[in-house]
């Protein structure tokens, strides 16, 4: 097996360039990189940062958290998206201070049994927030290695065995510089080697790149489809949701039937949520965010 590109070069690029993004300074706590990793599923950076700054300022801990409602958490995560990750947070936030003493684990196989935490946000969590050596794989990374190390023009839609496998022989023995230079190889994805149109004159490691080497350019369309909106039941969800954070107490059926004109489809929604616990249905046919 060939030995893996060297990508050090990667550290004084970031260290010059990369975003000053706040779950990513040397005084971060494992709570606030958990937080970060899990506003971040499918959602812009520029979304995230306002929300981030205000979830943290109100619960900067997990016990700060757990202590409060979990309606409390789904109406500051406001218009984020997926409001299920809003109680997932505060679920994990509980079984944080119930189990370990209100600290973030930082293993991997311990994150993996918190809820909402998957193989990625476990795996970022242990890097980020405690600077463990694993690979981190996300859309970007997974990019940057395909085009470095195998020379193909993406990576797919998914993380596989050999993704993490690929990413690991990359990495270098040191922890710390290998926590450093994951969150590197991220922020090149992001900035730089993009999917449509990467800058393969600004990278710092244009020189050891086996898709730029190969002289290969990038199939021609879209790289993916984006997903519709308007008129899903995920609009349709967002719209009850908006009325249960705003109102200061429970809410009448008549209320929620006002903002969708298909009773089928608005049924349908509703019941979504209150399958996921993102609300409750009361006596008298009146519905309100969870409580405890």
């Amino acid at each position: 097996m060939n030995a893996p590109p060297d990508l050090t070069p990667l550290l004084a690029w970031y260290a010059r360039d990369a975003r000053d993004l706040p779950w990513r300074r040397a005084d971060v706590t494992p709570w606030q990189v958990l937080v970060s990793e899990v506003m971040l599923q499918q959602t812009p950076v520029s979304r995230v940062l306002p929300a981030w700054t205000a979830w943290l300022e109100r619960w900067p801990t997990p016990a700060d958290l757990a202590a409060d409602q979990p309606a409390e958490a789904i109406r500051m995560w406001g218009r984020l998206g997926y409001p299920r990750r809003a109680v997932r947070l505060h679920e994990c936030a509980r079984i944080l201070v119930e189990r370990y003493g209100g600290v973030v684990p930082d293993d991997v196989p311990t994150l993996l049994t918190l809820p909402g935490i998957g193989s990625y946000t476990a795996r970022a969590v242990a890097v980020f927030g405690y600077q463990r050596r694993h690979p981190v794989v996300d859309t970007n990374v997974r990019r940057v290695a395909a085009r470095v190390v195998t020379g193909q023009p993406d990576g797919g839609t998914t993380t596989s065995a050999g993704d993490l496998a690929t990413v690991e022989r990359l990495l270098p023995e040191s922890a710390d510089r290998a926590a450093r230079l994951s969150v590197a190889i991220m922020e090149l994805g992001a900035l730089v080697c993009t999917a449509r149109s990467p800058g393969c004159a600004s990278c710092p490691i244009s020189d050891r790149c086996a898709w730029r080497a190969s002289g290969r350019s990038l199939p021609s369309g879209s790289s993916r489809r984006p997903q519709r909106y308007a008129g899903t039941d995920r609009q349709v969800r967002g719209l009850l949701m908006a009325v249960l954070r705003e109102a200061p107490g429970s809410v009448e059926r008549p209320r929620l039937d006002l903002v969708w004109p298909d009773p089928v489809q608005r049924d349908r929604a509703l019941e979504g949520l209150l399958v996921d616990g993102l609300a409750v249905r009361l006596p008298g046919d009146r519905y309100t965010l969870p409580v405890n």
